[in-house]
């Protein structure tokens, strides 16, 4: 065992940096790049059967926006602060081409000490289980059961954002029965239930759970009074990484440290892998950083990462939950009186006294 392997739900993994889904791995090629980085795993874009999923990709666009949400050019080069607004689709592939390509790469992948991970977002339950059994039959070792996207209420019956715990206890429990390879459930973050959705996919039969999808955003545009895009945004970036660590903390603490996390949102380099494992996080996606800057953000992040385990004398698996075990409750933090006076800007600290 090295330092950097660890393992989620039973699934070993020879690293923690799991190349997320997202277009660059629509094509093979993409996947094999991610491969190559020496990635832990990498999801393949995901699917489902709606023929409105496929097109909506058609539709797609993409917009990267700085800190006064204008946009500026999509570029390696963007700032590190720059996020990515968009409103994005599923494969283009038909699910037999789509099976094939993942079986393949996934075979390949094994031969890397890797995975490639099926991605598969609900749309009809009974269709998601049909295809969950075809991945299986076909040799695929992982799926990822995407119930979690932030575009439901955009595209009604094209993709799922499940937010009600009973709805999810029950759809991971139906595609578990009808599969026996590890099933990773990703989730939402928009709602203040994520750890009740996670306790659900557990109760369901879920081996991991990913959290934290995408969010919904809408931006007006100031200068023509439209919407950004046209419409609401799917967005996510590095100031989205505080929410993603909270939710596996607050998850952690409730569902117990033997349930795993994999964290997915506003991870960018080596570093926020550790901060993510340090909140609960066994494993860590990584998407949009990659999708904008190429695959060499994946292996630029595993060096870092190694780098700060060979510092630390630590191995991946030590670091998981270490600050989230730490984590204390507001009544239980020191006095410190009248310490709020010193970040009060122009002298408005003072305080009346009658």
């Amino acid at each position: 065992m090295t330092r950097m392997n660890v393992t989620v739900g039973g699934t070993p993994l020879k690293n923690p940096l799991i190349a997320g889904s997202a277009e660059h791995h629509i094509a093979a090629d993409g996947v094999r790049r991610a491969l190559r980085t020496g990635a832990g795993a990498v999801v393949v874009k995901s699917i489902n059967e709606s023929e409105r999923g496929r097109d909506q990709l058609q539709r797609a666009q993409y917009m990267l926006l700085d800190e006064q949400w204008r946009e500026i050019p999509w570029t390696p080069e963007a700032p590190a602060t720059a996020f990515i607004a968009t409103r994005s689709g599923l494969t283009p592939q038909d699910f037999a081409a789509w099976l094939e390509q993942t079986v393949q790469l996934d075979r390949e992948a094994k031969a890397m000490d890797s995975y490639a991970i099926a991605s598969l977002i609900v749309a009809d339950l009974a269709n998601t289980v049909a295809m969950a059994r075809q991945v299986e039959q076909a040799g695929v070792r992982i799926l990822e059961l995407n119930i979690g996207t932030p575009y439901a209420s955009q595209a009604r019956g094209v993709v799922s954002t499940e937010l009600d715990p009973e709805r999810v206890a029950m759809i991971v429990s139906t595609v578990r029965q009808a599969i026996g390879i590890p099933l990773w459930v990703k989730l939402t973050g928009q709602s203040e239930r994520v750890p009740d959705l996670a306790a659900a996919a557990y109760r369901g039969g879920g081996d991991a759970v990913i959290m934290a999808g995408r969010l919904l955003g809408f931006v007006p545009d100031v200068e023509t009074l439209q919407p950004l895009l046209g419409t609401a945004l799917g967005v996510g970036g590095f100031w989205n990484l505080p929410l993603t660590c909270y939710w596996l903390a607050v998850s952690r603490q409730q569902n117990g440290p033997d349930k795993p996390l994999i964290a997915t949102n506003g991870v960018r380099n080596g570093l926020d892998i550790v901060r993510a494992m340090l909140a609960g996080a066994s494993a860590v996606e990584m998407a949009s950083e990659v999708m904008l800057r190429g695959s060499s953000v994946l292996s630029d992040a595993l060096q870092e990462l190694d780098a700060y385990l060979q510092r630390k004398g630590l191995t991946a698996a030590e670091l998981v939950g270490v600050a989230a075990d730490q984590r204390k409750a507001f009544s239980d933090m020191p006095l410190r009186t009248d310490d709020w006076k010193k970040y009060v800007a122009d002298g408005e600290a003072s305080i009346r006294k009658d």
